[in-house]
């Protein structure tokens, strides 16, 4: 049953690594957050599941209404659990989407599933795992299938260097529908060396790519999201730039030669020489 915002204390566990993961009242715009080890991970509102509280995941959400015709279910994939904040996304926009999530700490899900719980009726089908080996598990159907891989995983603070090379865009990638859109959440700070490599890592997987960020991000000025978006097929962004200057925060799409140049002489990563994301400074969730 869901939680009652007047509930003390907040419901946790202790995950494998020795992490603490809590639900815990959102102090902004009502909600509930998934705060793991002092990070939050996530925001949900169960009662308007439409409401992207988080300034990366709402822009997330903006590339997701643009895929197919608008309300049409979509075949998705999301490496990267929380507290499911996209899938449930996916849901309310789009009623009827079949949707596989991948979730390594068995622990955190049944601490969402209990306190955050889904939708009554959502095809979504969690599985427990690391999110590069289950995809090897995952219905041989699915090749070639998903409108959308979402990659969105972090231990901590930080994004696991395996999931960070170019061997592993490519197994994501073998799920993407022609036309199918991946879209990579990278958290960098000053001078975005990790991002501009992840960039370049996405483009020697799939040949179009934009990249969103609030726009002090984007020039490397602050800690922050960035949100990768490729495909195989040209990515519609007439709308974007308008759409990313009235919120939240002003914000920008990069896209063709600006891309190129923000990833120019940029490694792509291998599993030979990947390395985790950096860690944020604790101080940058002082709320």
């Amino acid at each position: 049953m869901a939680r009652t915002r007047d509930e003390a204390p907040a419901p946790s566990v202790r995950l494998s690594d020795g992490t603490l993961a809590r639900v815990v009242p959102s102090p902004f715009g009502g909600g509930w957050e998934l705060d793991v080890d002092g990070t939050p991970q996530s925001h949900v509102d169960l009662d308007d599941p439409t409401h992207l509280h988080f300034e990366y995941v709402a822009r997330m959400g903006a590339v997701i209404d643009r895929l197919r015709m608008p309300g049409q279910p979509l075949t998705a994939i999301h490496l990267g659990a929380g507290a499911l904040t996209i899938p449930r996304y996916v849901e309310a926009t789009r009623p009827g989407s079949r949707q596989q999530v991948v979730e390594l700490e068995p622990a955190l899900w049944n601490l969402v599933r209990e306190n955050l719980p889904l939708p009554r009726g959502a095809q979504i089908r969690v599985r427990i795992g690391d999110a590069r080996e289950t995809l090897g598990r995952l219905p041989a159907g699915l090749v070639g299938a998903a409108d959308l891989v979402v990659s969105d995983v972090y231990s901590g603070a930080q994004t696991p260097a395996h999931l960070t090379t170019v061997e592993f865009f490519t197994e994501a990638a073998r799920f993407l529908a022609p036309d199918g859109v991946l879209l990579v959440n990278v958290a960098d700070g000053a001078g975005l060396a990790f991002a501009r490599r992840e960039v370049a890592t996405v483009q020697a997987v799939l040949e179009h790519v934009i990249v969103l960020a609030e726009v002090q991000t984007l020039k490397g000025r602050r800690f922050g999201n960035l949100v990768i978006a490729a495909s195989r097929q040209p990515l519609p962004t007439e709308w974007l730039p308008r759409l990313m200057a009235a919120g939240p925060h002003p914000a920008k799409v990069a896209e063709g030669r600006e891309v190129d140049d923000f990833a120019r002489g940029a490694r792509v990563a291998t599993d030979a020489d990947a390395t985790p994301s950096p860690k944020p400074s604790a101080s940058i969730f002082t709320r």
